[in-house]
């Protein structure tokens, strides 16, 4: 009669984890002083026992999609195992513990690092936050990669949590000689001519600005720049460089001293945020989210 295997083993559990992070087989046995044979053959082991291969060969090596369920395992795990360490006050003398989370750029210039300053002294935390769009943060979630992450899905992550923050309001701004010599005309035209600036290839914001007012496909225009900070987006539109849609906080100083004009009132574009963590019972990432969540509330729409 065939027995079924359900439990995974810690050891190779933390040995996949560590392959992982260390990008190879050589590396993880380095990390973990065992041999190279060791950790092959204990990942061997554990892709037998799950049925599944949970690694991709290459250099460095990458998780499957089933790697990634049980890399975030490990990583809970760990996380478990620190907590409660803590709680015994087995924690070296002084030792803080990290979390880690990822925030999207605009959020990062803006309202989350005041919440960080927020959080209480105990227990000791350190933070190691990771830069994404707000679009694909969750996608850290769901590798494991970070605990919790600012995101606009609110479809959690398997294995997460998640609550709404609020709505970042977004204003379409220009520099005034900007707007006179590009936006001259009915917004809906000359919007998908103007020369923009995104923050990366991947931002869509623009273009969905420009959808929205022409009610049809059309993306803003293909001369654009890309400047992948907040605080240089901000100020490339300032410049003059093209129009963008700017963090409604960051833009009104711009417009008060009139770097900056609102060539389309009527038109903000509100992006809703959400804050999404492991479902673990830790003190850590409960203070963090109390943070996080009174500063949202305090600094966004609707929050």
């Amino acid at each position: 009669m065939k027995t079924e295997l359900t439990e995974l083993p810690l050891d190779q559990v933390r040995t996949l984890l560590a392959v992982v992070d260390e990008g190879t087989f050589d590396a993880a046995a380095a990390a973990l002083h065992v041999t190279p044979s060791a950790v092959s053959q204990r990942v061997k082991a554990l892709e037998q026992r799950t049925g599944r291969v949970l690694l991709l060969r290459t250099k460095p090596v990458r998780p499957t999609e089933s790697g990634e369920i049980v890399v975030r395992f490990a990583r809970q795990l760990a996380r478990l195992e620190r907590d409660a360490r803590t709680e015994l006050g087995m924690s070296a003398a002084g030792e803080a513990t990290r979390v880690s989370i990822a925030v999207n750029a605009d959020s990062l210039a803006t309202w989350f690092l005041p919440a960080l300053t927020q959080v209480r002294h105990e227990p000791r935390l350190c933070f190691e936050l990771r830069r994404e769009d707000e679009t694909r943060t969750a996608s850290l979630l769901r590798e494991g990669v970070v605990m919790a992450a600012v995101t606009s899905s609110p479809e959690p992550v398997t294995g997460c949590s998640v609550r709404a923050l609020g709505k970042m309001r977004y204003v379409p701004v220009a520099h005034p000689d900007f707007a006179r010599e590009h936006l001259d005309g009915p917004l809906r035209d000359v919007l998908a001519t103007a020369p923009t600036v995104g923050f990366d290839r991947s931002d869509d914001l623009q273009d969905s600005f420009v959808r929205r007012l022409r009610h049809d496909r059309t993306g803003a225009s293909p001369e654009r720049h890309y400047v992948p900070t907040s605080e240089g987006f901000a100020a490339s539109v300032a410049a003059g460089l093209g129009w963008g849609l700017v963090p409604e906080v960051q833009a009104e100083p711009l417009l008060r001293t009139g770097h900056l004009i609102n060539f389309a009132p009527d038109h903000a574009l509100d992006v809703p945020l959400y804050w999404q963590q492991w479902k673990l019972d830790s003190p850590a990432l409960a203070v963090v989210a109390k943070a996080v969540l009174a500063a949202a509330e305090g600094a966004l729409r609707g929050g």
